[in-house]
């Protein structure tokens, strides 16, 4: 059987006729194209966030970030909480446009109270505006904790812990659109602060 590219080809420069009962082979694509295989595209759900608690303080939406490897509060609200002394770190992160925050320190062990679950969180608190609509970011070690599942197709989160379960139907609620300035990876760079640390020479960025 000929090829469908090399069969087309002699087809379209006339230098081949069609037999009648002549068999082509179509490559997987074309096979699922033509017998409409292909999945439809679908728009950008937008980001994901869920509503929670800690302490007294209710939080309707608190972003879920896969691309952040901490979870982060800004440093007014964490005042509001009242939830005690920060632990001080060295640590600094480094944002998606690759400049680097240092830490005011680390809120431990918060318990955050989502549906009827409670989870530990520890948060890395920075001295930033706080963002009204989403005032704290939970990050991967709190999506981890909770054997978080999401599924993007249907809009849908839930979480685990033990024999309970809860399950948010993001499709009902408000979603964002992606914004340009969205914070889309945070990693820790311990390693740089160390080596600034340890070179009595260097330049003081906080100064």
């Amino acid at each position: 059987m000929p090829s469908y590219a090399k069969f087309l080809k002699e087809i379209l420069s006339n230098k081949r006729k069609l037999e009648e009962h002549e068999t082509v082979a179509l490559t997987v694509e074309c096979s699922a194209a033509i017998q409409n295989k292909l999945p439809p595209k679908l728009k950008d759900p937008g980001s994901f966030s869920i509503p929670c608690q800690i302490g007294k303080v209710t939080i309707e939406r608190a972003l879920c970030d896969l691309g952040s490897s901490v979870s982060l509060m800004p440093l007014s609200l964490c005042r509001k909480l009242d939830l005690g002394e920060l632990t001080p770190t060295t640590v600094a992160l480094q944002l998606a446009d690759r400049s680097v925050k240092y830490s005011v320190g680390v809120l431990e062990d918060v318990p955050i109270k989502v549906g009827n679950l409670y989870v530990p969180v520890d948060f890395i608190i920075l001295e930033m505006e706080e963002d009204t609509r989403t005032p704290i970011i939970l990050g991967r070690p709190f999506l981890a904790t909770t054997g978080c599942q999401i599924d993007v197709k249907n809009g849908k989160l839930s979480f685990e812990i033990g024999e309970d379960c809860v399950q948010f139907d993001l499709s009902k609620a408000t979603k964002f659109p992606s914004l340009s300035d969205d914070c889309c990876r945070i990693d820790i760079i311990d390693s740089i602060v160390n080596a600034h640390l340890s070179n009595p020479n260097s330049v003081d960025f906080l100064e």
